[in-house]
């Protein structure tokens, strides 16, 4: 078979913004990650904004404090592991949690001379 047969023109599609996140951005924030279960609290949401990297860092929510989610394109490695993404719109003023993992050492370890 030709490889003219595989490709082809893409037909041109006119997108326009979901009418709901384009009122969300005046009163919330996007945060996109893969969404987890929180290990204690059924009434928080745990996003993980790279599932796929060594060093961890996640968001911890309210599920009152996030008015909608929205599906995102998933992540594959290269053993074909997929992580579901979604964008989660957080109302501007709530209190949040930002949580990076860090290795516990003397920083005069890491001056030259140190």
């Amino acid at each position: 078979m030709p490889l003219s047969f595989f490709l082809e023109k893409a037909a041109s599609f006119a997108l326009m913004p979901y009418e709901k996140t384009r009122f969300l951005a005046s009163t919330h924030v996007p945060f996109s990650g893969t969404p987890r279960k929180h290990p204690a609290d059924p009434e928080r949401i745990i996003l993980v904004p790279d599932p796929m990297s060594s060093a961890l860092i996640y968001y911890e929510f309210r599920l009152s404090d996030v008015e909608y989610v929205e599906r995102l394109p998933s992540l594959v490695n290269l053993a074909g592991e997929s992580c579901v993404m979604v964008r989660a719109w957080v109302r501007k003023g709530a209190y949040a949690l930002r949580s990076t993992s860090f290795v516990v050492a003397d920083t005069r370890d890491f001056l030259p001379g140190g």
